[in-house]
């Protein structure tokens, strides 16, 4: 089993800061990339950003420049810091971590956090 635990989701104001955390634990071998996704009511669920193992990293256009994505490979942990927030970025965010649990696993499993929400009130 592998678990992804989620943080610091909450209500903030318009330009305001929130930082998120996830920790994946359980049995893992080795991750490959994590990353966060949201969904919006009535959207499909979208990248926001990802990171892979050696630190490149990949955002959408519409949070560059704000929100900064970093990862601890030794405790299996990602984190989203996120300014400048406006209206647009409130929705639920999902951890996703792309992982093999074994050495032999020759498939890597997606898995996902439960979620959490942000809302940003203009």
């Amino acid at each position: 089993q592998v678990q992804l635990a989620e943080s610091g989701g909450g209500l903030v104001q318009a330009g305001g800061s929130l930082r998120l955390a996830c920790a994946a634990s359980g049995s893992i071998f080795s991750i490959n990339s994590m990353g966060w996704y949201r969904q919006a009511p009535g959207k499909q669920r979208e990248l926001v950003a990802s990171i892979n193992t050696g630190g490149s990293t990949n955002y959408a256009d519409s949070v560059r420049g704000r929100f900064t994505i970093s990862r601890d490979n030794a405790k299996n942990t990602v984190h989203l810091q996120m300014n400048s927030l406006n209206a647009e970025d409130t929705a639920v965010y999902y951890c996703n971590a792309v992982l093999r649990r074994t050495w032999f696993d020759t498939t890597p499993l997606d898995a996902w956090g439960q979620g959490t929400q942000v809302t940003v009130s203009s």
